[in-house]
């Protein structure tokens, strides 16, 4: 299939994208990849370039885009500004969002707060989408730890010294909700070495699980029930997203379907991809 890439210029700087599947006929899918700060990653997705393009991007500051000249920048409202910038230097009329983790808030921001149109369906994989959620969920996960392990992020958490302590913990409780993968994929070690921490930091935190940054209070729930496009939620067993967190999200949209992909945490498209596939395939054959 082929593949291509090349820059996007925007107003606030050039970002990076690739296509795969470019010759496909079916109506494309754009990747809203997770973080913030995080890059994209085609791991598991290979079977959906089959028949569609598939696009990807790395938000500004991340990845191979450029950096932000302010970390001001780094903000919901921009983001939301930017996909719609790249959608239309893509001509992307008719498209499918599938987000990842933070990437599913980007995607639901945008449908709430741009109001576009062409929007098929919403994919919305290991999703956050409100940080009180997100939060509860991890507190559960952290009182499940070895007594070792979750004093050492409570102790991090309390003093603000995230020295090698924490970051071993962090890594302990990444290995459990994360990815389950041992040891974890080349790709994925590398993703997680690029990492901009300006935009992780800026908006989210330390961690997955502390929370510090303008993240913090953000909660979309409130009007889930806008979204009217079709959209399917997933989440693996052991994900960072509970389970219980995003079958409460599925019940708020008036039209989404929910599978939970057994044995796979966060990155269950990466653990599960053959399971995810199909769950995804399904989801796009009633849609189209």
């Amino acid at each position: 299939m082929k593949r291509s890439e090349g820059k996007i210029r925007t107003v606030n700087g050039s970002l990076w994208y690739r296509v795969h599947g470019k010759d496909g006929k079916k109506t494309p899918i754009l990747v809203l990849h997770g973080g913030p700060g995080f890059l994209s990653m085609d791991d598991g997705l290979e079977p959906l370039w089959k028949d569609r393009p598939v696009f990807f991007y790395d938000q500004l500051g991340c990845g191979k885009s450029d950096r932000a000249a302010n970390r001001n920048f780094y903000s919901v409202e921009n983001y939301v500004a930017e996909l719609a910038e790249v959608r239309a230097a893509l001509k992307l009329d008719d498209v499918y969002l599938m987000g990842f983790s933070w990437g599913c808030a980007l995607a639901c921001a945008y449908l709430l707060d741009a109001r576009p149109s062409g929007v098929k369906g919403v994919m919305l994989c290991a999703p956050y989408l409100s940080s009180p959620a997100w939060d509860a969920d991890q507190r559960r996960n952290i009182a499940r730890l070895p007594k070792g392990i979750r004093e050492a992020i409570e102790e991090g958490e309390k003093t603000g010294n995230f020295g090698e302590a924490y970051e071993s913990a962090m890594m302990a409780y990444y290995d459990r909700h994360v990815c389950l993968l041992k040891p974890w994929p080349e790709s994925l070690q590398k993703a997680f070495s690029g990492l901009n921490p300006d935009v992780y930091n800026t908006m989210w935190g330390k961690s997955e699980f502390t929370i510090a940054g303008a993240l913090k209070d953000f909660d979309l729930t409130p009007r889930l029930g806008e979204i009217r496009e079709p959209v399917l939620l997933t989440c693996g067993d052991r994900d960072e997203a509970g389970v219980k967190t995003v079958k409460d999200f599925q019940q708020l949209f008036p039209d989404a379907r929910m599978a939970v992909i057994p044995k796979a945490s966060h990155l269950h498209q990466i653990e599960r991809p053959k399971i995810f596939a199909a769950v995804v395939g399904d989801f796009l054959q009633d849609v189209d």
